[in-house]
Parts: C-alpha cells; structure tokens; sequence
C-alpha cells in the first residue's frame, strides 16, 4: 500500500503492518493532540479581559440594542481594528444569559487552539514524505513557552482570530496543492482575502498568500481575475461601507496611532523587547537549523509553501516595527512570530533532528518557567508593558473578565458615582491632579463624560452615556490633533478635557474647575474651523445618502486633517 505525497504526488510506504501503537502517525497525532492540550490549559490558566478588549464590547453592545457598530450612540466611529472580530462578537452575543466578556474570553481561547492546530496539520502536510519515523511539534513549544501567546489567547482582542486566520490560510493552501484532497480553489481564495476583515495590516498576508495561490494553480487569465474578484468581495464591500458610514479610509484607530509615519528606532526596541527576555533567538534559530536538515530534496511546491509565511512573518514584523510597536508586550508581533513558526510547528523526527527537537524542548522549559520581561515584576502604565499583570494587579483580580472586576480599580468608584450622581444632562470632566471630578450644564439631551481609559468605564455606564476619550479612540476630534512628543505607543495622542468642554458644554463655563474660560473659548473657536466642522458632521450629521455620498468623498482627504492639541487665542484656521 502506498499513500500520496501532499506537495508533490511522489509515492510513499506506508505502514498497515504494523500495530497501531507502533505506527508513526499516531505518535504524531498523539503529541499534536497534547501539545493542544497543553496550550489549552496554559492559557485558560491565563484567562483575562483587556480594557482594550472591553471597548469592542461596548460596540458589540451597541449593535445588539439596534444602535449599529458605533461606540457612542449618534457617533460614527471605528474604535475597533477587526470589523470581522466585532461581528464574530455580534453573532454570539445573541447566546441568551451569557456575558458578553465570557463570550470574547472562550471564543479567543477556541480560535487560538483552533489556528495552533491548523498551523500543525499544515505542517505535517507539507512533511508528510519525510514523516516516516513521526514528526514532533517542536515549533508549537515556541507558542506554549511564550506568555504572550498565552496571554492575549484571550484578553478579549482579535488575537485569537488572527492565530485562527493564518493557521487556517496556510492550512487551506497546503491542503490545495494535494492530490488527494480535491479542495476548491475558490475557498481558498476567499478566506485568503479577508485578511483587511481580521485587522488592517494583515492585508499584506493576504496579497502574499493569493499571490502564492496563482504561482501554485497557475489559472488562466480569467479564472485568476475570478479568484481575484472572490478575495477581495468582502473586504471591498467593508471598505464602501466604512468610507460611507465612518467617513474615513482606516479605522479610526489607525489616526489615533498615527499608522502611517514611521518610528523604526521605538519599533526596534519593542522587538528587542519580545526577543531578548526569553532568549527567544535561540530556538528560532535551532528550528531554522533543524528544517534544512530535512528539506534537503525540496519542489517548487515545497519552496512557495514555505515561502508564504516566512514573506508574511517579515512584511508583518515591518510594518509592526515601522510604525512604532505598541504598549503591549510582545501582542502586535505576534501574529508574525506565528507566521515564522507555520513550517517549523511541527519538524520530522529523524537522527538529525533529534538533537535540535531536544535542545527547543529545553528551551521552552525554561522559558515558560522563567524566563520574562522586566515589566511583569512591576508593570506600570508607562513605556511597553506587561498589560494583563498591569490590569491583574489594578484591580485586585487574578483574572479580571467581568467589566465588575474592574469596578474594582481604585480610580472606578468615584468615575461611576459622578455619572450616576447627575440629576440631567452634563458634561463631566475630572481634574487630574485631584481626581474630583465636576459636573458642568449642557444644552445637549444626554451625559458626555470625558475620560482616559474607557472600556470598563464603557461597560459599566448606560449606552446613552457618551463617552469621549483624550486618547482619541471613541473622539474624533482627539483622533485629528497633533501628536505628543515622546508620547506612549499606542497613546501618541491626548486631548485635553478643555476640547470636550468646549463641544458640548453650555458656554460661558464658570471658573474654579478644572478648566479655565479662556481656554475653553479658544478650543471652541478652533472647534468652529471649516475643517474640524466637517469632521464633526461626518460623525454626528444623520445618515442620509447625501452624507454617505458626502463622507466616501471626504474620505480620501479627511484622514489627513490635523490641528493643533493646545488651542492658543488668536486662533487660526488652517486653510
């Protein structure tokens, strides 16, 4: 008996005599299934709730009560990354009784094994004529070993999606190049392409992936435009309705992390920052070793399988360390750290490999026991940090998952009794440097609250509570200023309450607050600037088809608008 290869239709032994107990493929599937396991309970053990992953439930809220993805009712904004996340949400958030944080935790936590083991099968797939003694999921313990792959399993943010999406993408075009399989291209071509759905910069996976699918079919030219035209359906249709409905090209998280200048010096040290605690060249390294040693007889097949994720892996890490890396540890390099160990999750077992198999197991030992950054011991909310350990301690909770948890933070008591102190609508600012917060009078029909952190804040407030952050995610005109200097990554932006005031409060405000008058009255004047009215009318105006049309126009230019964070009279508008 025989079995076909998977990349190149070469005949291999394979192996009926023997006992199944004694069978390579069942030691194989048996290391595959607990190293699974073992993922599994490692990050259950980890299980938590970002604030970040709190702001997407918000508007997962607001959809589900009819308002539309918005994070503030009567405001168009794109506070979350992953449209297909916020959907996925949606859609299981229609489970009667079941908490929306428990939905995202459990959902995180089934995709991530999900796309561990898609990355596996693809790997014994694309070895499978060199498997004859097994194959180990060496590269897997990379992922068991590294506490942020543990971490943001959950965290209630689209890791788990993208781990998923990769996985399942490369799983997709490997299975595709099989004999045996018979699988459709078209499939392929269609989860390939929604990569833009699952977050923005994954659209550079997706053209190395489709263009890996063309190399391999080799279609004419009309089914290739066909194919072309499956891929992108999704993420273009998206892309009408974002233009039309937010008014902007991105997401408006990529204004707020000013996405498009480059910052290659703070990138590296955020790479430097994942790479260096766990020593984390060593098995890279040692798999990369241990790959050649069995690939010595490779195709064209083999080559461009390969080539996909380890061209994704590179396109990702660039653009991750081009625009600056992020505040938390290790997260935004974790899809392409995924994507260089796609090929090595799982290596054959041979007497070459035997040693270099060894050497990562080791590795990953001592990494998951202890090895870590410097920010677990202390974590602060300054510079990268280790976010879950920062929330962990915030709020007294081992496992902060329920928005109550974090009622628990000391600064939340007395932000909650200040929105549920007003007897009618206001406009609440917090002094910073007393954490008092004041109520002041507006002429709008509802409470705005300007605050930092919002996601639990978010959560726990009414939806018709609006809630405008400094940071800019849920404001658009924080999202349109200028950036700090040396601000945090990820929080280059931050609008002083003045500008709140200044758009919703009854004016003149009165003095002995937080604010003082004449800043308020500069704000407003730079409020009533041409450019920043039409910001706030592709937010706020009613969605007619003439605001659509309006909007998809503006789009193009109106991510650009920037003005000054600090208004100084005489204001000025810019041109």
């Amino acid at each position: 008996m025989t079995q076909t290869n998977t990349t190149t239709g070469e005949n291999t032994p394979d192996w009926p005599s023997r006992a199944w107990f004694r069978r390579p493929s069942t030691w194989t599937w048996f290391g595959f299934g607990l190293v699974l396991m073992v993922y599994a309970d490692l990050a259950w053990r980890r299980r938590w709730m970002s604030d970040d992953g709190l702001i997407v439930l918000r508007t997962v809220r607001q959809i589900l009560a009819g308002n539309g993805p918005v994070f503030n009712i009567g405001e168009r904004v794109e506070t979350n990354t992953s449209p297909l996340w916020t959907a996925v949400l949606s859609v299981l958030g229609l489970l009667p009784g079941v908490p929306l944080e428990w939905i995202s935790v459990v959902t995180g936590l089934v995709f991530s094994v999900a796309g561990l083991f898609f990355g596996l099968d693809g790997a014994r797939r694309l070895y499978q004529p060199l498997a004859f003694h097994g194959l180990a999921p060496a590269g897997a313990l990379v992922v068991c070993a590294l506490p942020p792959f543990r971490d943001f399993a959950t965290s209630g943010l689209e890791t788990g999606l993208i781990t998923l999406w990769l996985g399942g993408t490369w799983w997709l075009l490997v299975r595709r190049t099989s004999t045996v399989d018979g699988l459709r291209t078209w499939p392929v071509a269609l989860v390939a392409g929604l990569g833009p759905l699952v977050r923005p910069d994954l659209a550079l996976f997706s053209a190395v992936a489709l263009a890996a699918l063309l190399v391999l079919v080799r279609p004419e030219r009309r089914r290739a435009l066909g194919l072309l035209a499956v891929a992108v359906a999704l993420p273009l249709a998206y892309q009408v309705f974002r233009m039309g409905y937010y008014g902007l090209l991105t997401p408006n998280t990529a204004l707020v992390k000013e996405a498009s200048e480059a910052n290659w010096a703070r990138g590296w040290a955020y790479l430097v920052d994942l790479v260096q605690p766990y020593w984390l060249w060593l098995p890279l390294l040692v798999l990369a070793v241990a790959a050649v040693t069995v690939s010595s007889t490779v195709d064209k097949t083999f080559v461009v399988l390969t080539a996909v994720p380890l061209a994704g892996a590179v396109l990702l890490a660039g653009y991750v360390i081009r625009v600056g890396g992020d505040f938390m540890h290790g997260r935004m390099l974790l899809p392409a750290l995924f994507c260089l160990l796609l090929p090595v999750l799982a290596l054959p077992v041979t007497r070459l490999t035997v040693a270099f198999l060894v050497v990562v197991g080791i590795w990953a030992f001592v990494a998951a026991a202890s090895l870590r950054p410097a920010s677990s011991a202390s974590p602060r909310a300054v510079g990268v940090t280790d976010e879950r350990s920062f929330w962990s301690r915030s709020t007294g909770h081992e496992h902060p998952v329920l928005a109550d948890d974090y009622a628990d933070h000391p600064l939340m008591p007395s932000a909650l009794d200040a929105v549920h102190g007003v007897a009618g609508p206001a406009v609440l600012v917090q002094d910073y440097a007393t954490r008092r917060w004041y109520a002041y009078p507006t002429d709008r029909p509802y409470v705005t609250v300007a605050a930092d952190s919002m996601g639990a804040l978010g959560l726990l407030i009414p939806l018709d509570v609006r809630l405008r952050d400094g940071y800019g995610l849920a404001n658009p005109f924080a999202a349109h200023s200028t950036s700090l200097p040396d601000g945090r990554p990820g929080h280059q932006k931050w609008l002083p309450p003045v500008w709140e005031l200044a758009n919703s409060a009854r004016l003149p405000i009165a003095e002995g607050g937080p604010a003082r008058a004449e800043d308020v009255a500069a704000a407003r004047a730079a409020l009533d600037c041409p450019a920043l009215v039409a910001i706030d009318a592709s937010v706020r105006d009613p969605l007619t088809a003439a605001r659509f049309a309006d909007n998809f126009a503006g789009s193009f230019t109106r991510g650009s608008v920037r003005f000054p964070r600090v208004a100084t009279p005489p204001v000025v508008c810019a041109p």
